[in-house]
């Protein structure tokens, strides 16, 4: 299979991945006069219990990269993968319950939902448990691999090898990339009906597990394309949900892809733009966007093979390095306010040769990254709810990101199986549910502008902006604690917030040694 079409994919279909940095925190006792009845108790030792219909046992959630796993209780579960065929297939999701501190947990569960869209929530989970930590104190938390991720029959279309990750791309070459499809859709059609896999066959799933458990509402904690779940879940079962947080909010008007571009450039230029207000950082790196720019025109005009020590073996690796490459990972750089401030001392050893600093730290940045993008669930997800709604827009050739990502998207999903939306799909929600919205200043995918959108339809909820932050600001600081508040007291707009005001920036690095003091 052509090389330039296989890296193609990848960067059709890893485009809303989020990172996913979760730090401890701790939450007082909550209010007991606003938090829902006790469950049943379920005894510290016990090996299993039983929640509705579900028969839970004890069960270890492995971790990536790891010998270490998480104790947790698993359930056998089954839905239908078309619920509109008689006698159809089945598929078996993987559902795991991380049980509360408490011997007695509120009745109400909380469920977190995976970004991507192709992430699993239960291998994720490691990542986030720091941030939900204080959630655990009086509830039970849910974890669902939603239908094609994780251990939920994954839509994986075989990986391939690292050193293509940064392989040189030429233009989107539609007849390469629609045979990669084809492909693609040839190594699962015999388990699986790519079509079935979208955003609202995945609400319905979830519906079902909470009928399953005995109908308790759910306290949705959404993070990324998880918004989108909440958001589609809230409106189509209103009545199961108890309460909604939604971290870097992706809109329910927002057609996916199309203001990538637009939202890094922002992203870049506010983030740089610390660099060349600070004396020491604008002496040393001048006009880092400006630099950027130098950079991508070298690499376009002259694409350089390089070898880098991988970060995580030390073992030499060989790049194929071009401007697109490098736009790429300039955007992963973003997600972070660590990894941006690494950007104007990466970009200006770049542009002296050194493409060591870029390459080799955006390894670690996409290493966890890798298994979406392979994953067809992606390509299931915006074929069915996006691409039709994707308009061109010519001007962002001129930005760093281009236009090559809705490119890509377009020709891919001319192939891959459509599933249907909701009419009202993409309306604007409106509830009365109490709702949190985070949001980072400077995230490059999801910015705060998204979360005042949506905050026009809420009568009861409250958006926080995370000075200085990026992509997923639910583990940074206070967020843990507040999160905790706001679920246990349901009253977003008297909670105490003052303190996200102590986030800030990460001043941009001077040299190898850290920022300038």
């Amino acid at each position: 299979m052509n090389v330039n079409s296989r890296n193609l994919l990848r960067i059709a279909i890893v485009i809303v991945a989020a990172g996913y940095f979760a730090y401890a925190s701790f939450a007082k006792k909550s209010d007991a006069g606003a938090s829902a009845p006790l469950a049943e108790p379920i005894a510290p030792r016990a090996t299993g219990f039983t929640l509705g219909t579900l028969k839970f046992e004890a069960c270890e959630l492995a971790q990536k990269k790891s010998a270490a796993t998480t104790s947790a209780f698993c359930a056998p579960f089954s839905v239908p993968e078309n619920r509109a065929a008689a006698n159809g297939r089945t598929i078996a999701l993987k559902l795991a319950l991380i049980k509360s501190d408490a011997v007695s947990a509120n009745s109400d569960i909380v469920v977190y939902l995976a970004g991507g869209p192709g992430q699993s929530a239960i291998e994720t989970w490691p990542q986030i448990a720091g941030a939900l930590a204080p959630l655990r104190r009086h509830h039970h938390i849910l974890l669902l691999d939603q239908r094609g991720t994780g251990g939920s029959n994954p839509l994986t279309c075989g990986s391939s090898p690292m050193d293509e990750k940064f392989a040189a791309d030429a233009d989107v070459d539609p007849v390469a990339l629609g045979a990669r499809m084809r492909e693609c859709l040839a190594s699962i059609g015999d388990r699986a009906d790519a079509a079935q896999y979208t955003t609202t066959a995945a609400v319905e799933d979830l519906e079902a597990v909470r009928q399953a458990l005995g109908a308790p509402q759910f306290d949705l904690v959404g993070v990324s394309y998880g918004t989108r779940v909440a958001q589609q879940f809230l409106m189509r079962h209103a009545g199961g949900v108890r309460s909604v947080v939604l971290d870097s909010v992706a809109p329910n008007e927002l057609v996916f892809g199309a203001e990538f571009a637009i939202n890094l450039e922002n992203a870049l230029k506010s983030q740089f733009a610390l660099c060349t207000q600070t004396p020491a950082c604008a002496k040393a790196f001048g006009d880092p966007y400006a630099s950027l720019g130098q950079l991508r025109a070298q690499l376009h005009a002259n694409p350089r093979a390089y070898d880098v020590p991988d970060p995580v073996t030390f073992q030499p690796v060989h790049r194929m390095v071009t401007d697109r490459i490098v736009a790429g990972l300039v955007r992963m750089f973003a997600y972070t306010p660590e990894s941006a401030a690494l950007l104007p001392l990466s970009i200006a050893q770049g542009l002296k040769g050194n493409l060591t600093p870029l390459v080799g730290q955006a390894q670690v940045i996409t290493g966890d990254l890798a298994d979406l993008a392979d994953n067809g669930m992606q390509m299931s997800v915006i074929c069915s709810e996006d691409v039709d709604l994707l308009v061109p827009r010519p001007q962002d050739a001129q930005l760093v990101l281009g236009t090559s990502m809705v490119d890509g998207l377009q020709s891919a999903c001319a192939v891959w199986p459509h599933g249907t939306r909701p009419a009202d799909f993409h309306a604007p929600l409106k509830s009365d549910k109490p709702m949190l919205i985070l949001e980072g200043e400077f995230d490059p995918v999801t910015p705060p502008r998204y979360g005042e959108q949506v905050m026009q339809g809420l009568s009861n909820g409250r958006l926080l902006v995370a000075k200085g932050q990026g992509h997923n600001v639910i583990g940074r600081g206070c967020m843990p604690k507040l999160v905790g508040d706001f679920v246990d007291k349901l009253a977003p707009k008297s909670l105490d917030a003052k303190c996200v005001d102590a986030l800030g920036p990460m001043p941009a690095y001077i040299d190898f040694n850290g920022a300038a003091p």
